[in-house]
């Protein structure tokens, strides 16, 4: 249950890695707009992936459900926060220079304030977890995973509209974005248990 949990909060930083591939672009103006975006961004994708394992990392099993509690509403904070920091960071590097740039970053901006009230919102939730009987502990953490999956499916159209085209080619250039795909692995940020 907690693998599921740590799934669906990798899928909305997979939503965001996704943003890279390989590229030989030679447009300056994508490229130092690509730049603007990914060198920021990068210490937020680190901050999503780390608070994905600790999240893993803090239920081994036996952990006191309090713990469990202590770590996910940690976790949860600091994907908000940096879900809030990507959506300043794509604010301020602008429209990306190309066919429809502003309405696609308009809406990925949007859809990651979003994602960060709703992660604020998911540690409230964790907050006023019953810790005291796993049974229903577990299943309040069974309903964030619900909640973690809704969140991420509404980023994926913003995302895919701006990750398109020359957008993506001149992101995938950026060392910010590529270094974060690497340590993804292509699926969740926190280990396999």
């Amino acid at each position: 249950m907690k693998k599921k949990l740590v799934a669906a909060l990798s899928g909305g930083a997979a939503l965001m890695l996704a943003l890279t591939g390989c590229s030989d672009d030679g447009d300056n103006k994508l490229d130092a707009w690509a730049k603007k975006f990914c060198d920021p961004a990068q210490a937020q994708f680190k901050k999503i992936q780390d608070a994905n394992t600790s999240m893993q990392t803090a239920d081994s099993g036996g952990t006191d459900s309090k713990k469990v509690q202590e770590a996910d509403s940690k976790a949860f904070q600091q994907i908000s926060d940096a879900y809030a920091s990507l959506a300043k960071s794509l604010d301020q590097a602008g429209a990306p220079p190309a066919d429809g740039g502003e309405e696609s970053q308009k809406n990925a901006v949007k859809e990651l304030n979003d994602l960060s009230k709703g992660y604020a919102d998911l540690k409230k939730q964790v907050d006023g977890l019953d810790t005291g009987d796993k049974g229903k502990f577990a299943d309040g953490l069974r309903s964030l995973s619900d909640g973690i999956n809704k969140l991420n499916k509404k980023s994926e159209q913003a995302f895919s509209k701006l990750e398109s085209g020359d957008v993506k080619k001149a992101m995938a250039g950026q060392s910010g974005c590529q270094n974060q795909k690497a340590t993804e692995g292509g699926g969740s940020a926190a280990p396999k248990k």
